[in-house]
């Protein structure tokens, strides 16, 4: 469950990132954002399904962008770190956090905590996760949600399958009616996806 100021505090963030979404059409339009107000209440019903422990689950985000997802996960995790491919879209992040951290500190609202890690670098390769590890103490079986916008969701789900740990949790944001299997992975949301946006599988 979590608690009326932190939804608040929450909420005021997914307002922050969602009015500055890239979305699917225009000359960035491949670079879709993740809508963080429909995120949020998924995040609560992991809580309330034990899936996602304050304070104690580490999140790894395969795809992270602007970093965004991070922020908001990092109020809710023991470390919040991601991994971007595309520089560019990574540099975004500073100038993003430094003017959120400006209306949280304005308003009233929870601070943006200092567990967050961004790295430029390709998820699928294992040189990426030895940098992780220096830099955070956590090799790849030590973490404990993964997530992607649709993205790569199947050489990702095969690299959860080989190298996390089991019970880790797989979040896939983006996937509506149809529902992907992946591999030694067990879907958790077999009805329809949390929000109807985020699909949820388990290494078995």
């Amino acid at each position: 469950m979590i608690n009326p100021k932190m939804e608040e505090t929450l909420c005021r963030i997914a307002r922050f990132y969602d009015q500055r979404k890239v979305g699917d059409v225009g000359c960035m339009g491949f670079r879709r954002s993740s809508n963080l107000k429909r995120l949020v209440p998924c995040l609560s019903a992991m809580i309330n399904e034990g899936l996602l422990i304050p304070g104690s689950s580490s999140f790894l985000d395969m795809g992270c962008a602007d970093g965004r997802v991070n922020v908001l996960l990092s109020y809710l995790t023991k470390i919040s770190v991601g991994v971007e491919l595309d520089e560019w879209t990574l540099d975004d992040y500073s100038g993003l956090r430094q003017e959120l951290d400006k209306d949280l500190a304005k308003e009233g609202f929870f601070l943006v905590p200092r567990n967050i890690f961004l790295f430029h670098g390709d998820t699928m390769d294992p040189g990426l996760h030895e940098r992780v590890f220096h830099k955070t103490g956590l090799c790849f079986d030590a973490f404990d949600l993964f997530y992607t916008y649709l993205t790569m969701q199947e050489e990702f789900a095969a690299l959860i399958n080989q190298k996390a740990k089991k019970g880790a949790v797989f979040m896939v944001y983006g996937l509506e009616k149809i529902l992907p299997r992946f591999r030694g992975l067990h879907l958790l949301t077999p009805g329809k996806p949390f929000e109807g946006i985020l699909a949820l599988y388990r290494k078995e």
